[in-house]
């Protein structure tokens, strides 16, 4: 392992991004995905510099030659910055809808509280993702911020500076270039196009926009919350799209009404 790793949390990098970060308190059990890429790895630095119990929990899902040596560097990795490793393998069969597929078996052998690797270039990519699906406030509110996850205000050349800094190679995914995914058109088409077209960083623009939309997302759940979905009456007067969102949160509460009950309330407003 790099020298630099020695003293890495005293790094002046290592430093600086943590300012932006949103990690849980220090004095938590903080697991990590990763990957080996470096947004992963970076995510895995600055945690190990925040806490002293970090967790690096790394998933080979099989679906290229040496995936499985993946592992072992990351362990190294791992403990070279003071923090745990575990290893799990995953089993994805090829065709269609791969990266939802490898995502879903990738985090159903993660902890419920596993942090990730998302930065302000994913944020963006995601909300247009989101856009294209034609999905409403929720979705192009984007990512959450927070704990969850804790290097979204860092940028992608932040994460790949860091592990420059520090003397750590890290893998490239080659299905990261793989245009067939439409979100990396997005990364490398549509976004360059937007750069160009606007002048400026769109990815922070986008990112700014996600935010805003977020907190106009939560007034209106607020303002929805006070309509009693059952009462007919109240949701006929109420505002077209504070009716739809106070029926569409029954429906998504964990014990919701039975069909009959919707077109009840349905059929008298």
């Amino acid at each position: 392992m790099p020298a630099a790793l020695k003293d890495f949390r005293t790094h002046s990098l290592v430093t600086e991004l943590l300012t932006k970060c949103t990690f849980a308190p220090s004095n938590k059990t903080i697991h990590c995905a990763v990957s080996g890429g470096a947004d992963s790895v970076a995510l895995l630095v600055l945690a190990a510099a925040h806490s002293a119990d970090v967790i690096a929990w790394h998933v080979d899902h099989g679906l290229r030659d040496g995936s499985a040596n993946e592992a072992q560097i990351v362990q190294e990795i791992a403990l070279a910055l003071g923090a745990k490793f575990e290893s799990r393998t995953v089993v994805v069969e090829t065709g269609s809808n791969l990266e939802a597929r490898a995502r879903e078996a990738r985090f159903a052998v993660l902890p419920t509280d596993v942090v990730t690797g998302h930065t302000a270039d994913d944020q963006a990519e995601t909300v247009l993702v989101n856009l294209l699906r034609g999905a409403g406030m929720r979705g192009m509110s984007g990512m959450q911020g927070g704990p969850s996850h804790p290097i979204l205000q860092l940028r992608r050349n932040d994460t790949v500076a860091l592990c420059d800094a520090l003397g750590i190679s890290v893998f490239h995914d080659p299905s990261n270039d793989d245009e067939r995914f439409q979100r990396n058109r997005i990364r490398h088409e549509v976004l360059p196009l937007l750069q160009s077209i606007s002048q400026r960083d769109v990815v922070s623009v986008i990112a700014r926009q996600a935010e805003l939309v977020r907190d106009d997302d939560a007034l209106l759940d607020e303002l929805a919350s006070a309509i009693d979905p059952t009462d007919a009456k109240a949701i006929a007067a109420a505002p077209q799209a504070l009716a739809r969102r106070a029926l569409r949160m029954w429906l998504a509460h964990p014990y919701p009404p039975d069909l009959a009950t919707v077109e009840r309330v349905l059929c008298v407003a």
